[in-house]
């Protein structure tokens, strides 16, 4: 196979770092650092961006970076009266968050997170015309489970819910799951930083990611000195992956003296709206268990497919192990999933878990140690990941309103995701991929020669360029595809399709026509 492709990076995170690199400053200006100064003392500093920890200052979160900044700067301007800004809204189409735009929660699962925080109610003489009897009863099962939910849990979370969890990992997969093997988490991006701090052991620690990738890996990669190690995605399929590609990357790597431990897979995948097949995951698992790394499935988007079914790492794991007794024994796997995504899209509740499989019983116990530091996840966040993996069933009195929301959203953002595509076809020098899952699509984008120029004499990237613009002539804000890595030579940006409405489309429109008729 070929080398991989170049990527151009989405921070420092691609360089492969020496493994025998000193991370310890000796030189005389570190120790001058550090010797007493002749600033005022009222004006001395303790910490500064010298002095700091230097692998925070490299990591880079574009999802939230100089665009999403920008945004907030143009939303107060639009306070004002007279701001002769080209627009009347902002709009965050940078950050998958369901509910800033109009998606509404869930009633049932609001219910009863009411209750649980105010159980009084369930002994005012209102409950019963206000809250559902499955409402109530739920609320009344869980307290009697929690106790309080202004007391810490269990640090793993609380048990109840946890073997809720194992059931619905059971009946999605067809394979039984054990509550011992899951940890509750304050959302997935939590329960990813312990699981990184937990196998990451400095520059000779490699993670496979893959390119495009949502940036929280790379820059958890470039807090924790590990390296990461881009693998591609083909857009010319889909965003699929390419096993023997794959094979290739890990061979060089292992080849270079990095340690491989783990590849990041993210199904559906954020951000290039993509899923992956039975097959393609079977590959995966082969290639771990042959190289020996772990998988770390990334499945928050699991509900939000708009096209075949969504298929577990679980699921495929065990049928393979199932098929070739104990070839596959020995394979990890952690899997991810969330309530801030699908169709409850309660992000700022901060739920999620972590299932392991096939880990070492002496690395779980120091994940759990890891974890004790912070105690336990939101306990309110724990409620709200068993509502979601034990919903109302039909039969009970919630069940009607609940399949109404549920499926309202679906098909709103079904409908909203095609809206867009169908923009993006209208746009010149810009392709697509048909949305299959997630919440985003990732367009590539062909720019003029003079726009690419005029963004090099800003040391602007040239899709940032292009977003800034955008942002400053529409007000809608999306993420450059230089945020998350992408191959040399070419230009994406991400966005999401949660917003309502068609208007803010036709904005994009326009604004893409005058931009590629200024710069052609």
């Amino acid at each position: 196979m070929p080398p991989p492709p170049s990527v151009r990076s989405f921070a420092s995170t691609t360089e492969v770092v020496s493994p025998g690199a000193s991370s310890v400053r000796t030189t005389a200006a570190a120790a001058a650092r550090n010797a007493p100064s002749s600033v005022p003392s009222k004006l001395r500093k303790a910490i500064t961006l010298e002095s700091m920890n230097q692998h925070l200052r490299k990591a880079d979160y574009a999802v939230r970076g100089r665009l999403a900044i920008r945004a907030e700067e143009l939303r107060e301007k639009l306070k004002e009266k007279n701001h002769k800004l080209p627009f009347v809204e902002v709009v965050n189409a940078n950050i998958g968050n369901p509910q800033a735009m109009d998606q509404q929660p869930i009633t049932f699962f609001r219910q009863v997170l009411a209750l649980v925080q105010y159980p009084a109610l369930l002994e005012s003489e209102a409950a019963a015309t206000i809250f559902p009897i499955d409402a109530r009863e739920r609320a009344s099962v869980l307290l009697q489970e929690i106790g309080s939910v202004g007391a810490y849990s269990q640090s793993q979370g609380v048990p109840y819910i946890r073997q809720s969890i194992a059931n619905f990992i059971a009946a999605r997969d067809g394979f039984s799951a054990d509550p011992g093997d899951i940890y509750l988490a304050g959302g997935a991006s939590s329960a990813v930083s312990s699981l990184m701090t937990t196998i990451c052991n400095g520059p000779k620690t490699g993670v496979l990611i893959p390119v495009p990738q949502y940036p929280l890996y790379s820059a958890t990669l470039t807090i924790e000195n590990a390296t990461a190690v881009p693998y591609l995605l083909d857009e010319s399929t889909g965003w699929g992956t390419d096993t023997a590609y794959i094979a290739s990357v890990v061979r060089q790597t292992i080849a270079s003296g990095v340690a491989l431990k783990a590849m990041v897979v993210i199904n559906p995948c954020n951000p290039t709206g993509s899923s992956l097949t039975a097959a393609k995951i079977k590959d995966i698992i082969s290639l771990a268990a042959e190289y020996c790394f772990m998988i770390l499935a990334d499945e928050v988007y699991q509900t939000n497919i708009y096209e075949g079914e969504f298929l577990s790492f679980k699921r495929m794991l065990r049928e393979l192990q199932r098929d070739f007794p104990g070839k596959y024994d020995s394979v990890e796997l952690a899997s991810l999933h969330s309530t801030s995504k699908g169709m409850v899209g309660e992000c700022g509740q901060r739920g999620g878990y972590l299932e392991l499989v096939g880990f070492d019983p002496e690395v779980r116990e120091e994940l759990y140690k890891l974890i004790s530091i912070s105690l336990c996840p939101v306990v309110t966040g724990q409620v709200l990941t068993e509502l979601m993996v034990n919903p109302p069933k039909e039969g009970d009195e919630s069940y009607p309103l609940y399949k109404k929301e549920y499926d309202t959203i679906y098909t709103a953002l079904r409908e909203r995701a095609m809206t867009l595509f169908d923009a993006f076809k209208e746009m010149e020098g810009v392709r697509c991929q048909e949305p299959k899952g997630a919440m985003y699509l990732f367009p590539t984008i062909t720019l003029p020669a003079k726009a690419i120029q005029e963004a090099q004499r800003l040391n602007e990237e040239p899709d940032e360029f292009y977003c800034l613009q955008l942002l400053e002539s529409t007000g809608v804000c999306v993420v450059p595809g230089s945020g998350f890595g992408q191959k040399d030579g070419t230009f994406h940006f991400r966005t999401t399709f949660l917003a309502p409405g068609k208007e803010y489309v036709d904005r994009m429109l326009a604004f893409h026509k005058e931009f590629l008729e200024k710069f052609s």
